[in-house]
């Protein structure tokens, strides 16, 4: 199965329902807006003068946000409508910026460049089969005593709804719509997988990366059926009335 194929296709069309959703407010960004939300804003901290890499970037707003606080960034994605339109984006807001469209385990190799920051956020590494590749990604990427910044959903929410916690190698296959508020009903052919945050920190140690900080948050910043509004203005899923983790962070440096 070729799974690349699969999700970016997925994601090309996704993208051309993504930049007309509210859900994105590609008119508030360009009218100045800022998309990052403030765990990774506070987790990062200031980047002005900084070279960052947004792995995943979708179409480019999380990472021209960051150029707006003074990043000099590159932003790579599988899908090449998403680049296209993070191109297009940064023209309309005049803010500098480097879009690649690569796989993620190929990116080293298109791109050699060493970077102060890499950022991770919020529902990537389900797309990812082989963190253990990711993290190498990752750590080649980096320059010595960069920092990775990861931001992801927990996996607590999917183990509740019936999802299998540990890793299997069997990916989950999948036809389903977008999640923004303007989708159109078509479904598409999705293949990701689940990953415990035990693999996600051994895979970046073992890739030669010092974990400096692990977090995690009783809510989210992004609305899912079924959440609740919680607090720091995000929302929050119950159980048996107490709030689970639906985000969490890792810092490390690269040795």
């Amino acid at each position: 199965m070729d799974y690349l194929a699969i999700n970016k296709e997925a994601w090309d069309k996704r993208t051309t329902v993504h930049v007309k959703s509210s859900y994105y407010d590609v008119n508030g960004f360009l009218q100045g807006k800022t998309s990052l939300k403030n765990i990774e804003l506070e987790e990062v901290g200031p980047v002005e003068g900084k070279s960052l890499l947004h792995l995943q970037c979708h179409f480019g707003l999380d990472t021209l946000s960051w150029a707006r606080l003074g990043a000099k960034v590159t932003g790579v994605d599988l899908s090449s409508e998403a680049i296209s339109q993070a191109k297009l984006l940064a023209k309309q807001a005049n803010l500098e910026a480097s879009f690649i469209c690569s796989d993620v385990y190929q990116f080293n190799e298109v791109c050699p460049e060493k970077f102060d920051i890499v950022f991770v956020s919020y529902g990537a590494l389900c797309w990812l089969p082989d963190l253990n590749l990711w993290a190498e990604t990752v750590s080649k990427a980096l320059k010595p005593s960069g920092k990775i910044h990861l931001i992801e959903f927990h996996p607590f929410d999917e183990l509740l709804l019936g999802a299998a916690y540990f890793a299997s190698d069997e990916p989950l296959v999948e036809e389903d719509g977008t999640y923004t508020e303007n989708c159109t009903g078509d479904k598409v052919k999705m293949v990701t997988w689940m990953h415990p945050i035990s693999d996600v920190i051994n895979a970046l140690v073992k890739s030669g990366i010092s974990i400096e900080s692990f977090n995690e948050y009783p809510y989210s910043p992004y609305y899912l059926e079924g959440f609740v509004a919680g607090e720091s203005g995000g929302y929050q899923l119950l159980h048996k009335g107490n709030a689970i983790p639906l985000v969490y962070s890792v810092k490390g440096k690269k040795l």
